[in-house]
């Protein structure tokens, strides 16, 4: 097996093309998008991921070839990596990618390509979705479903440090997978059926919610009772052979903002609601709205009123570490109507999200000097090393008096901002 067709060329897909061109395979990367296709045509990621668009420029016209169609010829392998929102309405996934994707693959390859699906889908789609759109070009299919499991920031090195799990259609079909990632990956585990290897995608993101959420259900107490949650949270985990609590803080990004709606429908459809994925998620989609109202509190409280108050948000992208430019559930989101209402005027700062999508979002980009001169609230919704390096001291004495700053991740040092006269809370503290 030595050419390798990848759908998709968003994080999943790009990420695996340049990690299996690094191992010596042709990968012919798919797009429809004019824009990604021009962009990984001149060598340029569309996305950032440490070492994606210098493995690009290495193998690009050599190992690595983009193209909106995989070659007239074929391919030996397949892999599907396009993705699967979910209706912003309901939540139920949404699978004409995946369908379009499969077909595809069947117009352009034969039935001794191996087809990998790699998008996060529901329970049952591979075999329901996909399957068929190849079994009616070819009358037989090899297929498998191999999930992707990486943490943005660190996706090439996990490529090949995580296991691989590998479910296929029948045997020859997991085994052949197998192989294939086995050349990418130190391990690879083998599971009996597509729909097991399918579920483990859904249980990993969901189960991370699920504990994230718990550590912003403590905070949520914790504020409650006037308590500090990050001191309850590190008494609770010192030396106590049990899970750990996880520390508050936001939880978005591509999957877990909708892949436990993916299994949650799923669920449903084989007649179980699941009891406690669906509460976890409301809790880690409130916690935003929670962080802007009490926010608004804290500079009515301050100034007398929030119209006109200028406020600077540090941290635009969904999460700071590791570092990423991903927007997609970013906590600003659903934050940005309740500081509209609010009369605030909005300047912004991120360290990788560019500076037009912070004006397409109604804020002036700023430097975090210019943020914090002259503002009377300061908004650090990252957890960006970067922001714990700032000469804190500096900026606070640039703050219009009186201020408050909101530090939802408790990375700045709380006692140089009270010292300052300046306001200091986080989420379920001060």
């Amino acid at each position: 097996m030595t050419t390798v067709g990848v759908i998709g060329l968003g994080y999943v897909g790009l990420t695996l093309a340049v990690a299996l061109a690094k191992k010596g395979l042709t990968v012919h990367g798919v797009d429809t998008s004019p824009a990604v296709l021009e962009a990984l045509g001149q060598g340029r990621a569309h996305l950032f991921e440490p070492g994606v668009e210098g493995g690009l420029r290495a193998f690009l016209g050599e190992r690595i070839h983009v193209a909106p169609a995989l070659p007239a010829g074929g391919v030996d392998a397949a892999v599907i990596c396009v993705s699967t929102p979910v209706a912003p309405d309901t939540h139920a996934p949404q699978l004409d990618n995946l369908r379009l994707a499969a077909r595809h693959v069947a117009e352009r390859s034969g039935p001794d390509t191996l087809v990998i699906v790699r998008s996060t889908v529901p329970v049952g789609a591979t075999r329901s979705v996909v399957l068929p759109e190849l079994v009616a070009c070819w009358g037989r299919a090899r297929l498998a479903f191999a999930p992707e499991r990486t943490i943005q920031g660190q996706a090439l090195r996990e490529l090949e440090e995580l296991p691989q799990v590998v479910g296929g259609v029948d045997a020859e079909s997991r085994e052949a997978a197998s192989a294939l990632f086995s050349r990418l990956a130190r391990r690879v585990v083998p599971v009996a059926t597509l729909e097991t290897a399918e579920l483990v995608k859904l249980v990993n993101n969901a189960h991370t919610d699920v504990i994230y959420s718990f550590g912003n259900e403590v905070a949520l107490l914790a504020q409650r009772w006037g308590l500090d949650p990050l001191e309850v949270i590190r008494a609770a985990n010192v030396e106590y052979p049990r899970p750990d609590l996880a520390r508050p803080g936001f939880v978005g990004g591509g999957c877990l903002s909708k892949d436990p709606y993916i299994l949650i429908s799923a669920a449903r459809g084989a007649g179980y609601t699941p009891w406690l994925v669906g509460q976890a998620r409301a809790l880690n989609e409130r916690l935003p709205l929670e962080v802007a109202e009490r926010l608004i509190a804290l500079i009515r409280e301050t100034r007398g009123s929030t119209e006109g108050a200028r406020l600077c948000v540090l941290g635009w992208a969904y999460k700071g570490w590791p570092p990423t430019d991903d927007m997609r559930g970013a906590p600003i989101a659903s934050m940005l109507p309740l500081l509209r209402a609010a009369g605030l005027s909005l300047r912004g700062h991120d360290f990788l999200v560019a500076a037009d999508t912070l004006r397409g979002l109604g804020a002036e980009p700023v430097t975090p000097e210019a943020g914090f001169a002259g503002a009377d609230a300061v908004l650090l919704t990252s957890n960006h090393p970067e922001y714990a390096s700032l000469d804190l001291t500096r900026l606070l004495a640039t703050l219009r008096r009186p201020a408050v700053l909101y530090d939802a991740w408790r990375v700045l040092d709380e006692d140089v901002v009270r010292s300052a006269g300046v306001r200091y809370a986080g989420i379920g503290y001060g």
